[in-house]
């Protein structure tokens, strides 16, 4: 794909009912600008796919759709063929919808976990920005990358640059000793808005960013949350502000899932690209 072709398979997904972010395809592209694949019939765009690469040592799939009146006719699993054979050997995760899981575990994906998407309200209240509380924007980028790498399963610094500075949006990071101890994004989308990531050390860290992030949405605005099934913390801390679950997926991986602590990932980045 171009990266204008990205913009077609954003708008599908946003038919599929996926509500993509309204910023997200410029961090997308940048990430692997090579990891983007369209199906097209006489001309005519018909299917898509992510198989984005991160550095060669983790893959993650998305954007797979097949415009509906050209499902059940093989042209899907073109361009998913195209993806697995473009990402290799590497370990390769993605986040499927429950009724495809059966499809995944044929290509060698084996279920990891739950991820759980939670709605509810923004705040109208104010919060006071504590002195633990910081803008990205002015908190050294090496040390969110730093932070980062031990909560996802590759490097990721390219789409991070971009990520964190998504207009209409808010990101944070939370100071302890001069160290972060998590951070969190929350950015308008096609409905309200979704928060991913959200990474903290511990429930009382993800509390404090989460606090920030329904204050800036706004009381009558949607605010969506993405948990991992194995972090209770993060399922409470959704529970505290009256969310219901709404939406679920598997994630799967090709290997072994990545050595991660999810106790500490309260909001998954994202379903797109992991």
């Amino acid at each position: 794909m171009s990266r204008k072709d990205l913009d077609t398979a954003v708008e599908w997904a946003a038919k599929e009912g996926w509500n993509p972010g309204l910023f997200d395809a410029d961090a997308f592209y940048v990430t692997d600008q090579n990891g983007y694949f369209m199906g097209v019939l006489d001309n005519e765009p018909i299917s898509s796919i992510s198989a984005v690469s991160y550095g060669g040592k983790f893959g993650f799939l998305g954007f797979y759709i097949t415009k509906p009146e050209y499902r059940e006719k093989g042209y899907g699993i073109q361009v998913w063929n195209k993806a697995i054979q473009y990402l290799g050997s590497q370990n390769i995760g993605l986040d499927g919808v429950l009724a495809q899981q059966e499809n995944y575990k044929k290509s060698g994906f084996r279920f990891a976990y739950r991820n759980i998407r939670y709605e509810g309200k923004g705040s109208s209240m104010t919060i006071n920005n504590p002195e633990d509380i910081v803008k990205l924007s002015e908190f050294p980028f090496e040390q969110l990358v730093k932070y980062d790498n031990n909560l996802f399963p590759a490097p990721r610094s390219q789409f991070l640059r971009l990520w964190i500075k998504q207009p209409e949006s808010l990101a944070l990071g939370f100071v302890g000793n001069g160290k972060l101890k998590g951070y969190g994004m929350v950015r308008k989308c096609r409905t309200g808005f979704k928060v991913g990531p959200l990474f903290a050390d511990n429930g009382i860290i993800a509390n404090k960013l989460f606090q920030k992030m329904r204050s800036f949405v706004g009381e009558n605005a949607q605010i969506f949350l993405d948990v991992p099934e194995v972090n209770k913390q993060a399922f409470a801390l959704a529970e505290q502000y009256k969310m219901k679950p709404m939406f679920e997926t598997a994630r799967m991986y090709t290997k072994e899932p990545p050595k991660i602590d999810l106790n500490k990932v309260f909001g998954v980045t994202t379903f797109e690209l992991g």
